[in-house]
């Protein structure tokens, strides 16, 4: 069966989810298949695509208009056709410059394996930078972490108090 999902950033009226609806209903998605989000693609809250990812069963075809509607990121995106690959459901994305992939075709996957691993790559570069960026700082003095809420004196003071038997943690807050 194929599921379809469509997204727009504004909910204001300036974008309308007519034009994916009609690609959708043209490769073949069922009005009633289609699940819609009214949210920007960086929010975690997308009740349409939660209930969209709920209703696929093995064997069903994902269908998007393009691929940055389904996702937040390249990584979410991989992140998110491997779990709809080990599930045993496929991905297909209409249109996009040079991106339309059907994972249900041996290409389509190859597509998407290079996606993954650029993904895998800016998750490395990403890495590197962090660890490059510590390791600097620490060389220059500085410590990681926040400052502490409480002062050297209150710990020695909390811990004194907790060493009688008769104080409890609560009496301290």
């Amino acid at each position: 069966m194929l599921i379809g999902y469509a997204r727009v950033s504004k909910a204001d009226g300036s974008q309308s989810l007519d034009l994916q609806h009609d690609a959708l209903r043209a490769a073949g998605v069922e009005r009633d298949n289609i699940y819609d989000d009214l949210a920007s693609g960086g929010r975690d809250d997308r009740p349409g695509l939660t209930a969209c990812l709920k209703s696929l069963r093995d064997g069903d075809v994902l269908v998007v208009w393009k691929l940055d509607r389904l996702g937040r990121s390249l990584a979410h995106l991989v992140n998110t056709v491997k779990e709809l690959s080990d599930r045993k459901i496929g991905l297909r994305v209409l249109t996009g410059k040079g991106a339309q992939i059907d994972t249900t075709t041996a290409s389509g996957r190859m597509v998407f394996g290079i996606f993954a691993t650029l993904a895998e790559f800016e998750r490395d570069l990403i890495r590197e930078r962090t660890m490059a960026g510590l390791a600097s700082a620490r060389a220059r003095g500085r410590k990681g972490g926040r400052k502490f809420a409480l002062t050297k004196a209150q710990v020695r003071l909390a811990q004194a108090a907790m060493a009688q038997r008769d104080t409890s943690v609560s009496d301290l807050c």
